[in-house]
């Protein structure tokens, strides 16, 4: 009798690890290869006709390592195929190039990572495709910006930095009734892809910067796209002429990440809530932007559509710090360190004052008074890190 296996956790313990790629051991092997020898004309023959279907073809087009973390990815979001990108800024920007041409028009949320909104101003207009960023709580009035030219709308749940709660199922619903031809991407970084069901929701193409959480050790990094079966061969193809991919390492780390991802972002995001509820009692604290949080604008959407918490969130000072009380705040921390990216086992910080956010989130910019603060929980225990923020709060008192 087989079982039948129904939890995504003990999928992601299972998946990808298929015979054919593990070669017998418990991991799947790390197979570097360029070059792929056929032993006969009938063989090489026989990997060109299948080249597009996980065969071993030509390095570009895999091995059996990307294979296994292809598979993974399909489980954990529910695609019918997987392109593996060297960063989440190339999947990005690959997704978005699959899917226009010039003369085209896009729409993409204002609370976009900056990147991605960078990419669009600057390398889309250069190509000719037009972008209109619309506000992420715009709900099923987006329906209202579709044109006639409208190829790709460019969700991300939560913003960055303010971490607002789109009613995606809402904004799907609408986008589809006006035209159900669209192609609907989002960038579904800060779930993990296991705490958002990105495609359940009608969603085309859900996108990760696999660096965060799905590495999860802040050594690699990767980008992955998942597609549903009406644009998967379109993404892949288009992505592979653009001469996308990863190296079999990364591949390798990537799907033993994964292993632990779910105890991972279950501790981050337990972690998280604790220290936003703290943080929002303290008196240096306006306000504190988290989804778990009844504050939070979309907190409603995010108990609904969301299986979870992360790390990552944002809370506004009650003062815009000047550069020398932005020095004494960070300089000090123990266990809180600087860096840009988020998503491994360390609590990282960083502070952003509201002239820097207005250049890519004008409309929230003009609401903040004070700097804003972006941390990632990590997995150090959670007394420790309040501690390290109580000190820091003190220092800038």
């Amino acid at each position: 009798m087989v079982t039948q296996i129904q939890q995504k956790n003990t999928r992601l313990i299972h998946s990808g690890r298929k015979n054919r790629v593990t070669q017998g051991s418990v991991n799947p092997v790390i197979q570097r290869a360029s070059s792929l020898v056929f032993d006969t004309v009938a063989d090489k023959k026989a990997a060109t006709r299948q080249r597009t279907k996980q065969s071993l073809f030509y390095g570009r087009r895999g091995t059996l390592t990307h294979f296994a973390l292809q598979d993974l990815m399909c489980e954990l979001e529910g695609g019918a195929g997987c392109y593996l990108y060297p960063c989440g800024a190339a999947a990005i920007s690959n997704s978005l190039l699959a899917f226009v041409a010039q003369g085209d028009h896009i729409l993409v949320t204002g609370a976009a990572y900056e990147p991605t909104q960078e990419f669009c101003q600057v390398m889309l207009k250069k190509l000719g495709v037009e972008t209109t960023f619309f506000d992420p709580m715009i709900g099923e009035h987006i329906a209202e910006l579709i044109q006639d030219n409208t190829k790709v709308v460019f969700l991300e749940a939560p913003s960055s930095l303010t971490m607002e709660v789109a009613d995606i199922p809402s904004m799907v619903q609408a986008i589809r009734a006006k035209k159900p031809e669209m192609i609907i991407i989002i960038d579904n970084t800060w779930s993990g892809g296991l705490l958002f069901p990105a495609l359940q929701h009608d969603i085309d193409i859900s996108i990760q910067a696999g660096t965060k959480y799905l590495v999860g050790h802040s050594d690699g990094m990767i980008g992955t796209a998942v597609a549903n079966e009406r644009t998967w061969d379109q993404l892949r193809e288009q992505s592979y002429l653009m001469g996308q991919m990863v190296d079999a390492d990364t591949a390798y780390m990537t799907a033993r990440g994964i292993r632990t991802l779910a105890l991972r972002l279950q501790q981050h995001g337990e972690s998280s809530i604790k220290i936003a509820r703290w943080l929002a009692e303290q008196p240096e604290v306006k306000a504190v932007y988290h989804p778990a949080l009844p504050s939070c604008p979309g907190h409603q959407f995010f108990q609904r559509d969301f299986h979870g918490a992360s790390g990552l969130f944002s809370f506004e000072l009650n003062k815009r710090l000047d550069d020398q009380e932005v020095a004494t705040f960070l300089d000090h921390f123990n266990l809180f360190t600087m860096a840009y990216s988020w998503g491994g086992y360390e609590s990282l910080i960083l502070v952003n004052q509201p002239e820097e956010i207005a250049r890519i989130r004008p409309n929230i910019a003009r609401k903040l008074t004070g700097s804003l603060v972006r941390i990632h929980v990590g997995l150090e225990d959670c007394n420790d890190l309040i501690a390290d923020l109580a000190d820091g709060l003190a220092r800038i008192r």
